[in-house]
């Protein structure tokens, strides 16, 4: 019985997703940290105040604090754009010099009859029927 659970646990999947747990939340907390502590101040610089102190008093007497969701929504914006400049662009910048280099193996040929694009392991052509060399 604990030798088919010792054998789920060591796994290479099970043990790369808590890696990719673990360091995911470590990220998080980084990005996280990034826009409350340098993002948002800056922010401040050209004006933005916090809005966390902005309500509406409905007629019926509720409040409605809608400020701490427009702090909430400028975070998540900030986050997002945090992620997507200094991770995304950088990844694909990364992948597209990778590819750069890469050679690739053709998928398809030249129909000798009718010029369609056609596979490469055709042995007839679908639009013209003619065999293929």
């Amino acid at each position: 019985m604990f030798s088919g659970f010792r054998d789920f646990i060591l796994r290479g999947n099970v043990v790369e997703l808590a890696v990719a747990v673990v360091i995911g939340a470590a990220f998080g907390a980084v990005v996280t940290s990034f826009t409350k502590d340098i993002l948002t101040p800056l922010l401040g610089l050209v004006g933005v105040p916090d809005f966390s102190h902005l309500t509406w008093t409905t007629p019926g007497g509720a409040m409605v604090a809608y400020g701490t969701f427009l702090n909430a929504l400028i975070a998540f914006l900030l986050v997002a754009a945090a992620i997507y400049f200094f991770v995304i662009t950088p990844l694909n910048a990364l992948e597209a010099r990778r590819q750069r280099g890469a050679v690739e193996t053709p998928t398809t040929k030249t129909c000798t009859e009718c010029a369609s694009e056609i596979p490469l392991a055709a042995k007839r052509c679908p639009f013209c029927t003619q065999p293929q060399p």
